[in-house]
């Protein structure tokens, strides 16, 4: 079965967690509890805190999830989390609460958040809630009779589970590759054009010159073609053809643009974490590598910086 890890889209507007449920069965299997003070005795009745405390999200663990007859599970990690908890207040949605992920619920709202940091000396160890460093803690507090009286008490409700907008890393990182390597190839378009202009101006006796450099290290050239053998394996499946042609520029030394350096130095510096070298068959592996890796990674930056250009 597969296991997909879920990350933020920081360019969608909606993004993140948008609202918390109160659940009976939480999808990450950690429960909350009902904090209460100690009995004080006033008119005869007791004082409650009506706060919930417990667990919002768990990093790394797998979470079962069914689309259609596909069954898989997600996680995500604790860069995610701390991310999603901080866009969390940052877009105002303390207040925003249902019950099952379906009724909107009034009078409920988070009043204390935090990220576990020591699994030993956090606050939660105190009742009993022994969560690994980079869960993502709160405290919910509950105004509505209703949801406290006949949800909670009657043990109708037992934790939370998030609402939100994410997407899947993997995709995302195909989505954003193709999408950076469209723009290169509207980049090679202007270019064309650049050089009809160029011939035109060249009969009319008004040269121009496009600058283009070959300079690059040896080191960029071997990355490239071993992106391509890399892509040959998994039957060329990764990358735009634009991105083919790029690799196979570098691989033989050919001059490129001042504009294709800085497309490379943008390009490299976003799909870099999606380089991983230990997976040779991860288009994000293979595509940092048909642009000439870590190695044109830092040409291009050097360069442009010597050209006043970054």
């Amino acid at each position: 079965m597969n296991i997909i890890e879920l990350v933020l889209d920081e360019m969608q507007e909606l993004m993140g967690i948008q609202a918390i449920s109160i659940v009976e069965n939480p999808a990450i299997e950690e429960d909350f509890v009902a904090l209460k003070t100690q009995k004080i005795e006033f008119a005869t009745q007791d004082q409650e805190k009506r706060i919930l405390m417990g667990a919002a999200l768990v990093p790394n663990k797998p979470i079962y999830r069914k689309n259609g007859e596909e069954e898989f599970y997600v996680y995500f990690s604790k860069d995610t989390i701390r991310k999603a908890s901080e866009l969390f207040f940052q877009n105002g949605n303390q207040n925003k609460s249902t019950l099952e992920h379906e009724a909107e619920l009034q009078g409920l709202s988070v009043v204390e958040s935090w990220i576990v940091e020591d699994e030993v000396k956090d606050k939660s160890n105190v009742y009993d809630l022994n969560m690994p460093v980079g869960t993502w803690m709160v405290s919910m507090k509950v105004n509505n009779d209703d949801i406290w009286e006949n949800y909670v008490k009657t043990n109708k409700v037992k934790g939370f589970s998030i609402e939100g907008y994410f997407v899947d890393k993997v995709n995302f990182a195909k989505q954003e590759m193709l999408s950076i390597e469209e723009e290169e190839a509207k980049l090679i378009l202007s270019q064309i054009n650049a050089v009809i202009k160029k011939d035109k101006r060249v009969k009319s006796g008004k040269r121009t010159e496009l600058e283009s450099f070959s300079d690059y290290p040896k080191a960029v050239s071997n990355n490239a073609q071993r992106g391509v053998n890399l892509n040959e394996k998994v039957n060329n499946k990764c990358a735009t053809q634009v991105g083919k042609v790029r690799a196979q520029q570098l691989a033989q030394g050919k001059p490129i643009s001042v504009e294709t350096i800085k497309r490379m130095y943008s390009y490299l510096s976003r799909a870099e974490e999606y380089y991983n070298p230990s997976d040779k068959e991860a288009c994000g592996t293979i595509s940092f590598l048909l642009w000439g890796g870590l190695a044109a990674k830092r040409w291009s930056e050097s360069k442009l910086k010597k050209l006043d250009l970054l």
